[in-house]
């Protein structure tokens, strides 16, 4: 019995300093892991300031800036100078893009002149018919119930040159503008297509009667996204054709497009 009890006292107090030492091992950990966090976060604390004072610096103008270099046009491409009996269908678009160098003159920079490099493409669709007779096209009018389709499509490159006002500051993109622009257009693909029923189709390309180039010019107006554009061609589309009318006169017809160009950059 003496045995028993002194061999549970022993267990008991071998029990008691391993529960003791384990607690103090833990208790110093705890106060080690403590320790550690409060200096981490007192470390991350000023990185956090650091970061919001960064993010609240006011931007610096930047007193070389251009604008509007990049640009996209859609338009409805009405004829002038119609021979009689000539009409129009549907919708005839005029699509433009390209980019200009803009070059500001003065100090505020709300006067520049701006050149580049642009393509052009006009979808006319009429009742104008082009057909190739003996190696030679001849043009005539026909009435809408004869014809499924008839369109004249042609291709440009495009030279414009532009006169720019504006009220736009460096920190402030949207703004008033006026721009006055003259452009070259060279014509490297057009094609007359006329389908006077479902099965037939009639295709002109290349026409040598059509000028190469042409010249015109166009104005845009208007406040940050939405402009009004107006183009006016100073060159007629044809330059020798004749009509085959009653008088046979000469096609005279230049564009005139009326809609809205954007500006990206």
């Amino acid at each position: 019995m003496n045995f028993l009890r002194v061999s549970l006292n022993f267990c008991i107090f071998v029990e008691l300093r391993i529960s003791g030492y384990t607690i103090m091992r833990l208790t110093t950990l705890f106060i080690f892991f403590f320790y550690a966090f409060t200096a981490s976060a007192q470390v991350f604390e000023p990185k956090v300031r650091d970061t919001i004072e960064l993010d609240s610096i006011v931007p610096v103008a930047d007193l070389k800036y251009r604008e509007d270099q990049v640009y996209a046009s859609l338009s409805y491409n009405i004829m002038q100078g119609k021979p009689p009996g000539y009409s129009q269908y549907s919708f005839s678009t005029g699509l433009t893009v390209g980019f200009l160098r803009d070059m500001p003159i003065n100090k505020n920079r709300t006067y520049a002149i701006a050149a580049g490099l642009g393509y052009s493409y006009n979808n006319i669709k009429h009742n104008l018919a082009a057909i190739n007779i003996n190696g030679e096209n001849t043009y005539q009018t026909a009435d809408k119930a004869d014809f499924d389709k008839n369109k004249l499509v042609l291709h440009y490159l495009e030279l414009p040159i532009e006169l720019r006002w504006r009220n736009s500051t460096a920190l402030d993109h949207k703004f008033w503008r006026i721009y006055l622009g003259f452009k070259i257009s060279y014509l490297f693909y057009d094609k007359a297509q006329y389908e006077p029923d479902g099965n037939t189709t009639i295709k002109v390309r290349n026409d040598k009667n059509i000028n190469t180039f042409v010249y015109g010019t166009y104005i845009s107006v208007g406040w940050n996204t939405w402009n009004l554009y107006a183009y006016y061609g100073l060159t007629p589309i044809y330059n020798s054709a004749s009509f085959e009318g009653d008088n046979r006169q000469k096609l005279t017809m230049n564009s005139l497009n009326l809609g809205l160009i954007f500006y990206i950059l």
